[in-house]
């Protein structure tokens, strides 16, 4: 297979792996804006005099030009009430944690640029609250369930792709008009996956014990479907014993981005003890949405480091193509393909990136006969609502367009990325040329199943 890299996200600085510290938003002082803003300063005064995130997303150029356009010209010079533009411009994508930053724990200086940002978030959300279209937005259960009703999905599509209607939601809502908004269908990904009994061959590899249960995800219940019955089918192919979670409510990272903390943990109590019974049950767990994966693996346990139940559910959840290449290992995965894939561009999103556990897809998919693929690693700039809201698409179609430049020079009929909506951005951007296929689809296309 012909295998090509456009970039690298090695992380340069640090010889030790870099730890994250528990969320301590039990304690008082997370919320005093006092030591906040004392914390905020000492910071970002460290980026100052480092800047090697500068390209990674708005923030960075947004407190570079504060410093650089003050008095002194550093943070000292910056009004701590323009602090919060900075933190506007966050939208917790990790990436500055995991690839960039070298100042990261265990380092000293222990700078945790995203969850320093979510502490900011989390006090201006419990002082000020949130926009009606943020939390309307960030109600993706809720928004799901409605729209993909009969009638009222046709509705709904129709009505996004009407220009009166899109001013409307604009006034509303402040989605921006040329945003590309999802399309809901009916039935929903649950219905159709319904039959699931997670029958079969059981067969334990490596760190997968041959059994697991999908958590649907908001996107993936109302919007792609399709991709639940492909990772079914992907999955029973392979002789893994295949259920669905038996009730679900959003992961909670829309939540997070608000820093709506309170309403994370409301999901949580909801979904976690349904997902540890399924693992004490012996299942693994499993979902298509990078965003949903690294919030059981790494934002939960780290929001509530003491309750047992959340870190049984973090060790047992898997990207899908992670757990695929655990069964390839031990000589379990079929490669009995029937269909070569062709150039493919794979787009990384960064929430699978920051989970540490390699470029697992690009892995799987090279195993196709006659598929060649160019991997693409940076920030699309959709990271939920920031790649919609009126405000923030435009910089967003700005952070995607190196990513949109690597995809046409790459010349592939076939765009991919792990995160759907990452993938539906950037098409946006391309005119779908190309359209954008989700790894999952592709791999059932290629075992022609």
């Amino acid at each position: 297979m012909a295998i090509s890299t456009e970039s690298s996200g090695a992380r340069e600085g640090s010889l030790d792996a870099p730890t994250r510290h528990p969320i301590a938003w039990r304690e008082d002082g997370f919320w005093d804006r006092d030591a906040l803003d004392a914390e905020l300063e000492r910071v970002f005064e460290i980026c100052h005099g480092c800047r090697r995130c500068v390209s990674l997303c708005q923030a960075f150029p947004t407190l570079f030009d504060l410093i650089d356009e003050s008095e002194t010209m550093e943070i000292d010079g910056v009004a701590k009430s323009d602090y919060g533009k900075v933190v506007e411009q966050c939208y917790l994508c990790d990436l500055c944690y995991q690839t960039k930053c070298p100042y990261v724990p265990p380092h000293p200086w222990n700078v945790d640029f995203p969850h320093l940002m979510l502490r900011a978030k989390a006090i201006e959300f419990k002082k000020h609250g949130a926009s009606f279209g943020s939390k309307v937005l960030s109600s993706t259960t809720t928004v799901g369930r409605i729209a993909s009703i009969p009638v009222v999905a046709e509705t709904v599509n129709a009505l996004n792709r009407s220009r009166p209607a899109r001013n409307l939601l604009e006034k509303t809502l402040h989605v921006h008009p040329d945003a590309r908004v999802p399309e809901y269908q009916h039935p929903r990904g649950r219905k159709r996956l319904r039959k699931l009994k997670g029958q079969g061959g059981a067969q334990a590899a490596g760190r997968t014990r041959g059994k697991i249960a999908i958590f649907a995800t908001c996107y993936c219940d109302s919007v792609l479907p399709s991709v639940l019955e492909d990772l079914a089918a992907v999955l029973e192919h392979n002789d893994v014993a295949v259920k669905l979670i038996e009730r679900e409510v959003c992961c909670g990272m829309p939540k997070l981005e608000l820093g709506d903390l309170d309403s994370i943990e409301k999901y949580k109590n909801e979904n976690i003890p349904v997902l540890a019974n399924a693992v004490r049950e012996g299942l693994d767990l499993t979902a298509a949405i990078p965003s949903c994966v690294l919030m059981f693996k790494q934002e939960l346990p780290l929001l509530f480091p003491g309750d047992e139940d959340v870190q049984a559910v973090r060790r047992a959840f898997f990207d899908p193509f992670e757990y695929l290449i655990e069964r390839h290992r031990a000589g379990l995965l079929k490669t009995d393909f029937r269909n070569p894939l062709g150039k493919i561009a794979w787009h990384v999103p960064c929430h699978q990136r920051v989970q540490n556990i390699g470029p697992k897809t690009r892995d799987v998919l090279s195993l196709i006969p006659d598929t060649e693929i160019v991997t693409i690693e940076r920030c699309s700039g959709h990271d939920g609502t920031y790649g919609v809201r009126t405000e923030t698409y435009p910089l967003a179609r700005e952070i995607a367009k190196p990513v949109e430049a690597r995809i046409k020079q790459s010349e592939a009929p076939t765009l991919t990325s792990d995160c759907p909506m990452a993938g539906a951005h950037l098409a946006h951007g391309v005119n779908d040329q190309p359209a954008q296929t989700h790894p999952i689809t592709l791999l059932r296309r290629a075992y022609g199943i």
